[in-house]
């Protein structure tokens, strides 16, 4: 295979290992996908055909191995568990005025293509959402990330649309507070 060399491997192993870090968050979990990704493109290596990079091909594997660790830990919880009934101090009507404009407008967030190609930005917002709960992480993951469906993310996760809708504004909005303090106000900006 023409990719497939030890540093190759290694260089790839790592930014495939903090990928799944970031989603499964379990390393053990992580460390056991990122190996079955490497297999699998071992084993299948000749259906690489070099029309991606292999980084792009190799995410793509690891993908769909992540999910497949999301469907095998499926289980029942509780609504507290998943975030479902529980008043966050979120009020999104609190937001609006009531012609629907921005009570207090967001912080410019600058060149958002900018903005993503800086290593820092990428180490704050995986510093903000290793802060939220497991759970709604793991909703704004699938679909932020891995880009599923709400029905896909439903199906996946054994929880309602309305439940699912919830996580993720719960989520967003976490997100949004923690780069607000961390990054867009000024706290990560060089």
């Amino acid at each position: 295979m023409a990719w497939f060399s030890n540093d190759d491997v290694a260089e790839q192993r790592r930014y495939l290992l903090r990928f799944a870090q970031l989603h499964l968050r379990d390393n053990a979990r992580a460390e056991d996908v990122v190996q079955e990704t490497l297999a699998a493109a071992l084993e299948q290596g000749e259906r690489y055909s070099g029309g991606a990079s292999v980084r792009t091909w190799l995410t793509g594997i690891l993908k769909h191995k992540i999910i497949d660790v999301f469907r095998a830990g499926r289980r029942e919880k509780t609504m507290s568990e998943l975030g479902g009934d529980e008043d966050d101090g979120h009020d999104p009507d609190a937001l609006f005025d009531a012609a629907g404009a921005w009570q207090t407008a967001p912080s410019s967030w600058g060149d958002p293509s900018k903005t993503l190609e800086q290593k820092r930005f990428m180490e704050t917002l995986e510093k903000c959402n290793g802060g939220l709960p497991d759970r709604l992480a793991q909703v704004f993951s699938l679909r932020e990330v891995m880009g599923l469906t709400t029905e896909e993310i439903c199906e996946q996760l054994g929880i309602t649309p309305n439940n699912c809708n919830v996580m993720l504004y719960r989520a967003r909005m976490g997100l949004r507070d923690c780069l607000g303090k961390n990054w867009f106000d000024g706290g990560g900006r060089t």
